[in-house]
């Protein structure tokens, strides 16, 4: 299959556009991968007595974001951002950002969609689900957290191109066009696991929650566990510190 019509080659949409200037964009990321499993068994607890009690839902990605946002604040070097070439320079940040992709629809195009929460070393989780809710819920083709998407759309392909590329060399601009750090979930279908570059020196993957085996106390019992990877970009940590973070992360859930 083509993917077009009579098998005749066609322009790619125009809602695809960022996600190929995207994607040459973090060509020069040097990506390494790790992962591992987390018990969400208080964090299911949490979000049960959180409805129950006020009728609030906290998602897991809320979840993910506000631990991560802690644990970066800890990490400076995995919070920063570096652009490549002959001098390669990096920048560090006094705050953590966290980028989520969302998938969304725009003139009729299934894309993958990112918004930036700010803040994220001291957001509540109130906060964060609160924007993660405005953005779900809120009409793509009218947010203006998406207008510079929309106006890339809009744009001849060279001029979208270069802008995109300007914006993403510019440390100055970086974290609150793709975050200090990034998280992406497939756990909403049949993922277990998997590995994405979300264009930041750290990104984390949230895969579905499943009945598993754990060990407490020495005896085996089933526990709804979480898969959460952690690609890291090597050109700006190394795999002792990125496993620190990922540890630290999966601590902080673990103690909702």
């Amino acid at each position: 299959m083509t993917g077009s019509a009579g098998g005749v080659p066609r322009q790619l949409p125009r809602q695809r556009r960022h996600t190929l200037f995207f994607l040459r964009a973090v060509r020069e990321f040097a990506p390494v991968f790790l992962d591992t499993e987390v018990d969400v068994t208080g964090v299911l607890a949490h979000r049960q007595a959180a409805r129950a009690e006020r009728g609030v839902h906290y998602s897991t990605t809320a979840y993910v974001l506000r631990a991560a946002g802690r644990v970066l604040a800890r990490h400076p070097d995995a919070n920063a951002a570096l652009r490549g070439g002959p001098r390669p320079r990096i920048a560090h940040y006094p705050f953590v950002h966290g980028k989520l992709t969302l998938d969304r629809s725009l003139g009729g195009q299934r894309v993958v969609l990112g918004t930036v929460v700010p803040n994220l070393h001291q957001a509540t989780l109130d906060e964060i689900q609160a924007h993660l809710d405005r953005v779900r819920d809120g009409d793509a083709e009218q947010l203006p957290d998406f207008a510079a998407i929309r106006r890339l759309h809009a744009a001849p392909w060279l001029v979208g191109q270069a802008r995109f590329r300007r914006a993403a060399r510019s440390l100055a601009l970086r974290p609150h066009l793709t975050g200090t750090f990034a998280v992406t979930s497939l756990g909403h279908r049949a993922v277990d696991s998997f590995h994405s570059v979300g264009g930041t020196t750290t990104t984390f993957g949230v895969g579905r929650v499943l009945p598993r085996a754990v060990v407490r106390d020495g005896e085996v019992a089933v526990a709804p566990v979480l898969r959460l990877s952690l690609a890291f970009d090597h050109r700006a940590i190394d795999g002792a510190q990125a496993a620190d973070v990922l540890t630290e992360v999966k601590d902080e859930l673990e103690q909702v």
